[in-house]
């Protein structure tokens, strides 16, 4: 328990100690790494040693920053079949698929801009690249929902 006395006070003196911060981080960091693993059993202690971790997680979190397409891709199967599920299996497919084209028609738009000596990527390249990376048909479908997509984006 004398242990658990001391991480306290130490923990207080650099939040009260505001002014000499530029000792405080090298003396903090070591602390901190000694933390880490006591955290386990700091957690038994209270929710005082829970939320600082916690508060760490969340800042340093990938899982904040890893985007899908799932909710999307589960919207849009509702509206197709409504009776119908997917899989975890399945939706992890579809969201890699997803992806692939994503990166397929941004970097076909990349080098269209880049071809023409443009900085930025339009509607317009995204729609050229559209149209060379989609087959036949889908492309023309593809094409006509995104401009209706534009056009009812401009209108609100």
């Amino acid at each position: 328990m004398a242990p658990k006395a001391e991480k306290k006070p130490a923990a207080k003196k650099p939040a009260e100690e505001e002014p000499a911060t530029e000792k405080a981080p090298a003396a903090k960091k070591p602390k901190a790494e000694k933390r880490l693993p006591a955290g386990k059993t700091a957690s038994k202690e209270g929710a005082g040693g829970e939320a600082k971790t916690r508060g760490r997680k969340k800042g340093s979190k990938a899982k904040k920053g890893v985007e899908t397409y799932k909710i999307y891709i589960f919207k849009v199967l509702k509206q197709v079949h409504p009776d119908v599920g997917i899989s975890s299996k399945a939706m992890s497919i579809m969201n890699s698929f997803i992806n692939d084209i994503f990166e397929k028609l941004a970097a076909e738009a990349a080098k269209l801009a880049r071809y023409n000596k443009k900085p930025t990527i339009t509607s317009r390249e995204i729609q050229t690249s559209v149209r060379l990376v989609l087959p036949g048909e889908l492309a023309k479908h593809a094409v006509s929902e995104g401009t209706k997509a534009v056009t009812k984006f401009t209108s609100s």
